[in-house]
């Protein structure tokens, strides 16, 4: 029996068709590129993308290696005009010291002389009233109870002064000082020594060895000779 003949164009269209999975396999290694695993993508990310982290101590011994010549120039620089400045501050700082001191020591004379002469006026004052008792007492007057009064009076006001440290100077015999004795007459003697007190018109007083009021006195001067 023989067979029909088969025409080209049907053997054309009778070509054995591939199967769908190995076209789907094709086209999927054509159009997109393998995937790798998430591990091997993280590394590679990581190993591209970031350079290698040196350590804390690496990076900053670099800096200051690099630094430390300059730093230490500047500290040498600086280390004489520091050193100018701290001197001259101290030198002020002591000068201010000297100055504080000897004002409080001025302060302190200053106020220790006003008291003492508000206290000397007062007792000068005192004095006062002690030349017009002993004033009185010397008046040609009887003996009586104004005597005694008064003199009762005088020793108290003598006592007051001299719990102050008043003591009275000046003294019948004494030498003639200047410091301490006011001469308001001379009269000439042979009887005593010259530039001696003969005679005190008015106490004086002193107090805590300074003067305070000289003694009027009469002083005696040795006769002249004749010419």
């Amino acid at each position: 029996m023989r067979s029909s003949p088969v025409n080209k164009d049907e053997r054309a269209d009778e070509r054995p068709v591939q199967g769908a999975g190995v076209n789907e396999g094709a086209r999927s290694s054509g159009d997109e590129p393998p995937r790798a695993g998430p591990g091997a993508s993280e590394g590679t990310r990581s190993s591209g993308d970031e350079p290698p982290r040196a350590g804390p101590g690496a990076g900053e011994g670099t800096g200051s290696s690099g630094d430390a010549p300059a730093e230490r120039a500047a500290e040498e620089q600086q280390t004489p005009e520091l050193a100018a400045r701290v001197a001259q501050l101290e030198d002020r700082y002591r000068r201010a010291l000297a100055d504080l001191d000897n004002y409080r020591k001025r302060s302190a004379r200053e106020i220790e002389r006003r008291v003492e002469d508000a206290r000397e006026g007062l007792l000068r004052d005192w004095l006062d009233a002690v030349d017009s008792v002993e004033r009185a007492l010397q008046m040609d007057a009887p003996e009586g109870g104004l005597q005694q009064g008064l003199r009762a009076v005088l020793e108290q006001m003598e006592t007051t002064l001299a719990r102050h440290g008043v003591t009275r100077i000046g003294a019948a015999g004494e030498p003639f000082d200047p410091e301490r004795h006011e001469a308001i007459a001379v009269r000439e003697t042979g009887d005593v020594p010259d530039r001696t007190v003969l005679e005190v018109m008015r106490s004086g007083w002193a107090v805590r060895g300074r003067v305070l009021r000289p003694a009027q006195v009469v002083v005696a001067r040795a006769p002249q000779p004749a010419t």
